[in-house]
């Protein structure tokens, strides 16, 4: 079945309000190995894309996506600012003008920005960033999409291994971004990044799974 620029739309709209319920938890992990501003401003940034989203409600997909990109950037301070901002920008472009898409297309679009994250940020599998969530979560999607599953499984599965990556980050050594300036100590906490990007699959998984 087809994902529907509405339906892209409630799930902008459902990450805003997981953001918000979750804000502090995000925060608290970062106060431990980051500088304490995930969760401030991860909903700083999504509280100025609501504001922003009726003003897209009536356009394509890829420009719904880019939009919510370009408020982060412009909103949300920190290394997340930029980082998400690339990933909802370059999903964006990979969808064009898409009024509908399906679990390909957005395969295809959450690999680009997957590979647009990388490249900023120069990191890779087990720094201890967001990619520890974004791949695995990628590879589960396509493994899924290529033994059939539905539309709403494959979600599902998506979700659920960008949970466990999120998990695996708790016992690594950053080597990306604040937390790398503690090395050892790094280490027993759980990414910040990764958390955030888990939640953002699992609303994907939520708000799609009967698409």
């Amino acid at each position: 079945m087809a994902i529907l620029r509405d339906d892209v739309l409630n799930w902008v709209r459902d990450y805003a309000q997981v953001i918000e319920d979750n804000h502090e938890m995000l925060t608290e992990l970062d106060r431990v190995i980051g500088d304490a501003d995930h969760g401030a401003n991860m909903r700083r940034g999504f509280k100025a894309v609501m504001e922003k989203l009726p003003s897209v409600e009536d356009k394509d997909i890829g420009t719904i996506l880019k939009t919510v990109g370009m408020t982060l950037l412009s909103k949300v301070g920190g290394a997340g600012g930029p980082l998400y901002s690339t990933l909802f920008m370059k999903a964006g472009m990979s969808l064009g003008a898409k009024m509908e898409m399906d679990v390909n297309d957005w395969a295809k679009a959450l690999e680009a920005g997957i590979l647009g994250v990388a490249t900023l940020g120069k990191a890779q599998l087990n720094d201890k960033t967001m990619l520890d969530a974004l791949y695995p979560a990628l590879d589960a999607l396509k493994a899924a999409i290529a033994d059939g599953a539905s539309t709403g499984n494959a979600l599902k599965k998506s979700a659920e291994a960008a949970h466990a990556g999120m998990l695996a980050t708790i016992p690594l050594i950053a080597h990306k971004g604040r937390a790398s300036y503690l090395g050892e100590r790094s280490a027993g906490h759980q990414d910040p990044g990764a958390t955030s990007t888990t939640l953002l699959l699992e609303s994907v998984a939520k708000t799609w799974m009967d698409c």
